[in-house]
């Protein structure tokens, strides 16, 4: 796939500076972005460690006024309860006190913020019964110790069972920095080199760089030739040739030619930096978006907010303070998610335990949720398509001969060149144990491939164009199905008599028209991004029924196509393997990255299809059809008893008799726990 990087800023002299602060946040330096989960702290940790501190506050505590029976006191009990709960309260629920203050900040009260308030009003309100009743013995103020330690305790389970299931992090900058190398050779004025820190390094400095050697930045090629592998940046497999006045990119590697290259991008302007500065800014868009829980979460914190205050106000009109007092912070208790911080955490468990049964890991809570309704799947052609090898993918005999015979020939002249399509001619005829025979007076034919003298015979590999010209005859039909495959076609002529064909390609991997077909049974339309040329992505396109293709793309071009679709609101799915892919991935609803692809592209997915086979997307896409009805079932398990249970804790049936108490209240609360969790595990695929 060949690009232009030509184009760089022209201020070098910040570029040491701007190299420097790259390589800081390519290591993992740059925390300014990262989800604010991952500053709670350990989340597993702090379960064990809270359930320690709970037991005992379970054991010596009133569930909500009502003594269990398992339950006791001794005299200073209460003092061992405030103790723990005090302690309890701070380090088991920073997490949330943490992440309601990150949410506030963002004008986005949601599960944290429902949460920090039910431990906050529970704790505060349980100190001032603790020290109401060191006051006044006879007049006994209940507290919620027991629902702060379980309340805590629950919803760190729930937050750890979903981190632990899904892991959020990513490690795409680091790798994308690893692609450089860490010391390069630099060209001195004097003609000598030197090795040099690679921060060290500016705009217009010449470098030397071995055959083998990774491409230290995005350079043009001063002298020499090579053959790039370009694989491991642009996720296309063939080579690409590259000349004197060519540009080359950095993380690439350098072929079988020593070239000396003059720096044209570093640091922050190299492509690298640019795929990254895409990735990191399609993952923050796309992190705004908010999860079902959450949104149900911000309903309740202002629902429950809301029916609190008009609840204290009524009852402090109708009654007096300490009965109000006592009714609001019966419904802010009460409002406390039990169930519906487990509602999702458990499906999500249970969903990403089914997805790696099926050749899925699960990255992202999101992908589930966004999968449900997917309008397009985007698939880059080449590694997800296609095998990912540009080799022979077949030899067609049109005269007298054989195909080892032809191959012998065919490799005799390939052997004497240095383009992409003759590694992939050699390396095969390696692994069909094909010696070819020894050319002699190689050269290259401009327009029309290349000559040579072969066993005393003239031999030439052309091209179509030149078959046709000189009139050659031959059955068009065996051409065909290569051809509509997007097959590189060369053909091989013997003194002047035309003798064979060899098709060269990247192949179609065996399940990819089926999986075509099946996509649109379940009405989500394939679209296929390549950077191959137009010619080449039409046969494709055409050979697997594909209605919609885009052609010769840069990596910012499919994420610029990605963005189009999800503008005009379109849930979108991205398939794909290569760093160039990176971006669109990280822009679309749902990436998801072949398993067999570059690590920078798996980070940057929200789904890795661990075995590369496409079947396992249309998995995928029934599992997150499945995972969305359960987690909206459990959401109205767990909000339904919020819905029940707040207006008759708040009062609403007072007058008639009817009023929740506290212990009717911790029962509905545990039912609707129990029910949440029984109807994650009955999912399956």
């Amino acid at each position: 796939m060949e690009m232009d990087h030509s184009k760089h800023h022209p201020d070098s002299s910040m570029d040491g500076h701007k190299h420097h602060e790259m390589t800081h946040k390519m290591n993992g330096h740059d925390h300014g972005d990262m989800d604010h989960s991952m500053h709670m702290g350990n989340f597993k940790q702090k379960f064990w460690l809270s359930l320690v501190l709970s037991i005992p506050i379970i054991i010596l505590s009133p569930m909500m006024g009502i003594q269990l029976p398992f339950q006791f006191t001794f005299p200073g009990s209460e003092w061992v309860v405030l103790v723990l709960a005090t302690i309890l309260f701070i380090y088991g629920g920073q997490p949330f006190l943490s992440g309601a203050k990150m949410e506030l900040k963002m004008k986005s009260p949601a599960m944290m913020t429902l949460i920090a308030m039910g431990i906050s009003v529970a704790y505060i309100y349980s100190v001032y019964s603790f020290i109401a009743n060191k006051i006044n013995p006879h007049e006994h103020v209940m507290d919620f110790f027991w629902e702060l330690a379980t309340l805590i305790v629950i919803m760190l389970l729930g937050h750890w069972v979903e981190m632990n299931a899904v892991s959020n992090a990513s490690n795409a900058l680091k790798k994308l920095a690893e692609l450089l190398p860490d010391e390069v050779n630099k060209i001195e004025a004097d003609g000598t080199t030197k090795k040099v820190k690679l921060q060290e390094i500016h705009h217009g400095d010449q470098l030397l760089v071995r055959a083998g050697d990774k491409m230290p930045t995005d350079g043009e090629i001063i002298d020499g030739s090579t053959i790039a592998d370009e694989s491991a940046v642009t996720g296309e497999s063939k080579g690409v040739q590259k000349n004197i006045g060519d540009s080359v990119i950095g993380g690439s590697v350098n072929g079988d030619g020593t070239i000396k290259l003059k720096v044209t991008g570093t640091g922050a302007d190299g492509y690298l930096a640019k795929v990254m500065t895409m990735v990191k800014q399609a993952q923050q868009e796309k992190s705004k978006l908010e999860s079902i829980s959450d949104k149900v979460a911000k309903w309740l914190f202002y629902i429950a907010l809301i029916a609190g205050i008009v609840t204290f106000v009524a009852w402090l009109i109708l009654e007096d303070l300490p009965q109000a007092l006592d009714r609001m912070v019966t419904v802010f208790v009460i409002a406390c998610p039990h169930a519906l911080g487990l509602a999702i955490p458990l499906v999500i468990a249970r969903s990403t335990s089914l997805a790696a049964k099926n050749g899925l890991l699960l990255k992202s809570r999101q992908a589930l949720e966004q999968g449900n309704q997917l309008d397009y799947v985007f698939l880059d052609k080449t590694g997800t398509l296609t095998e990912g090898k540009f080799t022979v993918t077949g030899v067609e005999v049109l005269a007298d001969s054989s195909r080892e015979e032809s191959l012998k020939y065919i490799g005799a002249l390939e052997a004497q060149t240095n383009h992409p399509l003759a590694v992939g001619v050699m390396n095969y005829l390696k692994s069909e144990k094909i010696d070819s025979y020894q050319a002699e007076d190689v050269s290259t034919i401009k327009g029309v491939g290349v000559s040579g003298t072969v066993e005393g015979h003239q031999v030439v590999l052309a091209n179509q164009k030149e078959v046709e010209k000189r009139q050659l005859s031959f059955d068009q039909e065996k051409l065909k199905a290569y051809q509509e495959q997007g097959n590189t076609i060369s053909f091989l002529l013997i003194d002047e008599k035309l003798i064979a064909f060899f098709a060269m390609g990247d192949t179609l991997k065996d399940q990819a028209q089926d999986f075509i077909k099946n996509l649109r049974a379940v009405g989500i339309e394939p679209v296929m991004l390549t950077g191959d040329n137009q010619e080449a992505a039409k046969a494709v396109a055409e050979y697997l029924s594909i209605k919609e293709f885009y052609s010769e793309l840069l990596p910012d071009d499919k994420e610029k196509i990605i963005k189009q679709y999800t503008d005009k609101g379109k849930k979108v799915m991205m398939v794909g393997d290569g760093i160039n892919d990176a971006p669109a991935l990280a822009r679309a609803s749902i990436g998801m990255a072949i398993g067999a692809g570059t690590d920078i592209a798996i980070d940057s997915a929200d789904v890795v299809l661990t075995n590369s086979n496409l079947q396992d997307i249309l998995k995928f896409v029934r599992l997150a059809k499945k995972t969305h009805s359960k987690m909206i079932q459990n959401l109205w398990w767990g909000a339904g008893y919020n819905i029940l249970a707040i207006p008759l804790a708040a009062g609403v049936l007072a007058p008639i008799g009817i009023l929740l108490s506290p212990a009717v209240g911790a029962i509905l609360m545990s039912l609707s726990t129990i029910i949440v969790a029984i109807n994650a595990m009955t999912l399956n695929v």
